[in-house]
């Protein structure tokens, strides 16, 4: 990252007194709470909860009042005070078959065992600018759907049943956490998946509505996209057993992508996967299709040259605070490093046209 500057102090202070004021508006309009953002800007808060690698929608609330609503600034906040926080230990993989579901749909089984639940979302709402709201009317009262409390399975594991989708052995070995130790490539797929949980929605967005142009030809259904929240698990050495440490909400997406076999894999079935923190449907298939569309090489297909193929590219890209670091430096003083290259460009101009005078002479 590059955020370090050189300047008169008295105009940085200045500086952060007027975005301090800037961000507060016009005093006569009520300020905004944190638990305000909390509870009627839930998506942005869950956006930067999973590109912050921090669940906690309070301090997520309090990063996007202090950026103003920049999200990335808001992930960048997040991003830095987790670095401070004390690690105690990990906890256990969660399993999403114990989720509490608030939304649980399936575009390829319309009888999906366990139901669906369609829940809270947009796909249905008429994009209409609802003026209500800007007279601080409240929505009219609708019936809500019951969280399915039972055990839901997931519904690839039908698949599996038949032997038609490649099966995904568990692996019993951690794999290293991204938010410490640096990525390398080749990268597992275990390490790719965090990599796309906290990369730019708006980058993991365009890679996946690419590969559904045409790049890396995956053509996927969704099997299954559930919201809901499930429990957090952590072994305790001293009690022997793992107990409950809270709950959070997550977003899990399963997609089923054809395969016509290969020289190494018999015909079937593939899956691409995303999980999100928060309700951030639009991100975890982002991810899921770009996730399949990285196994080209573990399935043995060709590389056709896309971009979404291309694990060095997605994976490098993908995260904005890197990328914000480096877009936003050039901004910072380069006095002496422009002042060379334009005595550089002087210089040639300058041996340029003497040799065109040298020419014209002779």
């Amino acid at each position: 990252m590059y955020v370090a500057v050189k300047g008169g102090e008295r105009a940085i202070d200045n500086a952060h007194a007027w975005l301090a004021e800037e961000r507060r508006g016009d005093t006569s309009v009520p300020e905004l709470t944190v638990a305000q953002i909390r509870e009627q800007m839930a998506l942005a808060v869950n956006r930067v909860m999973a590109e912050g690698s921090l669940y906690d929608p309070d301090l997520a609330a309090l990063a996007i009042k202090q950026a103003r609503g920049d999200l990335i600034e808001a992930i960048f906040l997040i991003r830095a005070y987790r670095t401070t926080l004390p690690r105690f230990g990990g906890s256990t993989a969660i399993d999403t078959e114990n989720m509490s579901c608030d939304r649980r749909i399936s575009a390829t089984f319309k009888d999906a065992p366990g139901g669906q639940v369609l829940g809270p979302t947009f796909d249905y709402t008429h994009r209409l600018l609802d003026f209500k709201l800007a007279a601080d009317g409240e929505a009219t009262d609708v019936p809500v759907d019951t969280p399915n409390q039972d055990t839901t399975p997931h519904i690839m594991s039908f698949l599996d049943q038949e032997q038609l989708i490649q099966s995904e052995p568990a692996g019993d070995d951690t794999p290293p956490d991204l938010t410490r130790t640096p990525l390398e490539l080749p990268a597992t797929r275990a390490l790719r998946l965090q990599s796309l949980t906290r990369g730019d929605e708006g980058f993991i967005l365009g890679m996946a509505y690419s590969t559904q142009r045409g790049y890396a030809r995956n053509h996927a259904f969704v099997a299954e996209l559930r919201i809901g929240t499930v429990p957090v698990e952590m072994e305790i050495p001293e009690l022997g057993f793992a107990i409950d440490v809270g709950e959070i909400t997550v977003t899990e997406c399963e997609t089923v992508n054809q395969f016509q076999g290969s020289k190494t894999q018999p015909p079937q079935f593939t899956r691409g996967y995303g999980l999100v923190f928060g309700m951030t449907e639009r991100k975890a298939i982002s991810m899921a299709l770009v996730d399949r569309a990285l196994r080209w090489k573990e399935l043995g297909e060709d590389n056709l040259g896309a971009p979404a193929q291309d694990e060095e590219f997605v994976l490098y890209h993908s995260d904005n605070i890197q990328a914000t670091g480096f877009l936003e430096h050039i901004k910072l003083p380069h006095y002496v490093d422009f002042q060379s290259e334009l005595e550089l460009i002087r210089k040639l101009r300058c041996e340029a046209q003497a040799n065109l005078t040298q020419e014209a002479a002779e």
